[in-house]
């Protein structure tokens, strides 16, 4: 774009002397028209000292050093030619610059944007629109060669063309502040959700204080109040009755069982006498192979039996365990039948008859409410399976509950603020790209990039997927490419580059990475995946991000009267 407003300031400067224009020598472009004015002599540009005829200008020899007096022909085209971003000539005394003081011939290109066309080309025989679509480099028609004049047309299709890219450029910057507001919202959430975490914090540190103040006066006025149930026993008692009625029914079954064994352990020690007389006695050198399969099974299970280690219980323990007496077998029914509990414990359980979502967010609440039913005398306290009463594992509880509630809030606080500070560039505009991805197909691979995160190539017969780098941080590098006719091309100019490092490692090589260079673009698009060097690539991408930041045009109010 820049490019083209500089053409567009020379066809400009070239409209704006078409007046001198037929009186200036073939080839002056509009900005060295100055130098060409006098009607008398030629002064070289560079070399002021030196005068020319007027008749020496463009008569195809080259008498200034610096080849001003040939700005229309191929005369001088041996001489390096003025570069675009050199500045003007002046005439000073003693310059002995050897450059040549005219950028090329210059081509009106009345209808389309005028330029310079190299030295070397004039004349040459070849038609060059691209630079001269007027044809008034080839004057001389060399070899017959006569090129018309074309700039209606290519003018034409070129204002076409940057209409286009004006209507695409506002469409991008549109697409940017769109984005830009996007991000402007997601960081204020993050900043609201800090906020309020920072609040539930310090209530929640308060409330740890209260409540390790509570648990620390319920350990020292700790209570061992038991309430028996009303029945005989009370549910354990019950629980004792069926679990005695079934060792009652497992141990007849073990002494059946034991009968059982006894049988088979005899029928098994028949057939192994058997085997073993079968074994001494049978004749080796008759010829009978199911004889012979039948001795080396029973060798091979001899062989076994031998190296197997037999774990053996024996018939004391098994006697023991069918005793029916409790304080012999271990079990001392008595105990447990007379055992006192409290019908109460179901309240302590409250929680355990909850929905588990609804469990996690209530219990510190349960806690609190049963420490009060029981500091007031509505509950009775008893003593849990650790040893402590109910009502100190109840403060304790809801004390370590918010301390595990302070533990997740501080984390969370940590990342939201880490989010904070990490640069998504100008006005946070890639926070809007965060967790979205795109991807282009190159050769065999599928190539993706997620923004801010990581970049992948994945195979498309199923091989299975490389990392190519995770992101790391936000450059800017100048870029030198030529725009394409399509487009999609980095173009020159300042580029923003993302870093994408410590990928998945190469063979015998280093880890891989990726720079995404970035280009304005209406869409976020994948163009080109290239491997400058072993395992390093680089991606180029269009993207409304990368755009110039555009203002948003304020909307226009009414002095209310």
């Amino acid at each position: 774009m820049r490019r083209t407003g500089a053409l567009a300031l020379l066809s400009v400067l070239a409209h704006s002397s078409l007046a001198a224009a037929d009186s200036l020598p073939r080839g002056v472009g509009p900005e060295f028209a100055k130098f060409y004015t006098s009607k008398s002599a030629f002064t070289c540009i560079s070399n002021p000292s030196i005068t020319l005829e007027l008749s020496q200008i463009n008569d195809n020899s080259c008498d200034c050093p610096d080849g001003s007096d040939e700005p229309g022909t191929a005369a001088c085209s041996h001489i390096d030619p003025l570069s675009p971003e050199q500045p003007l000539p002046h005439s000073i005394t003693g310059n002995t610059n050897t450059t040549n003081a005219l950028p090329g011939f210059w081509c009106a290109n009345a209808g389309h944007i005028g330029a310079y066309v190299p030295f070397m080309y004039v004349n040459d025989g070849v038609c060059d629109y691209e630079l001269c679509c007027d044809g008034s480099d080839e004057f001389a028609h060399v070899g017959g060669v006569q090129c018309e004049n074309r700039c209606d047309a290519i003018g034409k299709e070129h204002r076409r063309l940057a209409e286009e890219r004006r209507q695409s450029k506002e469409r991008s910057a549109k697409r940017r502040r769109t984005m830009a507001k996007e991000a402007r919202e997601l960081r204020r959430r993050v900043e609201a959700k800090v906020s309020a975490l920072k609040a539930e914090l310090e209530g929640l540190e308060n409330k740890k204080v209260e409540l390790q103040k509570k648990y620390e006066e319920v350990e020292r006025s700790e209570r061992n109040k038991v309430v028996k149930s009303g029945g005989q026993g009370g549910k354990l008692g019950v629980l004792v009755g069926l679990a005695k009625a079934r060792v009652a029914e497992l141990r007849d079954a073990l002494d059946k069982l034991l009968d059982q064994r006894d049988d088979l352990q005899d029928r098994v020690e028949q057939l192994e006498d058997i085997l073993a007389k079968f074994k001494d006695e049978y004749n080796p050198n008759f010829n009978d192979e199911g004889v012979k399969a039948a001795v080396k099974a029973w060798e091979d299970y001899a062989a076994a039996q031998a190296g197997e280690k037999q774990v053996e219980v024996s018939d004391a323990d098994l006697t023991e365990l069918l005793k029916e007496d409790g304080e012999t077998s271990g079990i001392n029914w008595a105990e447990f039948e007379n055992a006192e509990e409290s019908d109460a414990d179901v309240v302590y359980n409250w929680e355990a008859y909850l929905p588990s979502p609804v469990n996690d967010f209530i219990r510190d609440k349960i806690n609190l409410v049963r420490v009060w039913a029981i500091e007031n005398g509505i509950l009775a306290d008893s003593r849990s399976s650790g040893g402590e009463s109910r009502l100190v594992t109840a403060a304790r509880e809801a004390l370590d509950a918010v301390k595990n509630d302070i533990s997740s809030r501080k984390s969370s606080l940590e990342e939201q603020q880490r989010d904070l500070e990490k640069d998504y560039g100008v006005d946070d505009i890639f926070r809007a790209l965060k967790g979205k991805c795109i991807s282009s197909e190159v050769g065999e691979y599928n190539y993706e990039l997620c923004w801010m995160d990581r970049t992948m190539q994945k195979s498309k017969k199923g091989h299975g997927n490389t990392n190519m780098g995770n992101f790391v941080r936000i450059d800017k590098e100048m870029a030198d490419e030529e725009e394409r006719a399509d487009g999609k091309s980095l173009g020159k100019g300042e580029r923003i580059v993302l870093r994408y490092e410590n990928g998945q490692g190469c063979w015998s090589g280093p880890q891989r990475r990726t720079d995404v260079w970035l280009t304005c673009a209406e869409a976020d698009e994948l163009w080109r995946v290239t491997e400058s060097e072993k395992c390093v690539y680089k991606m180029e991408v269009g993207s409304p991000a990368a755009c110039e930041e555009v203002q948003e045009p304020r909307e226009s109010t009414k002095d209310e009267l």
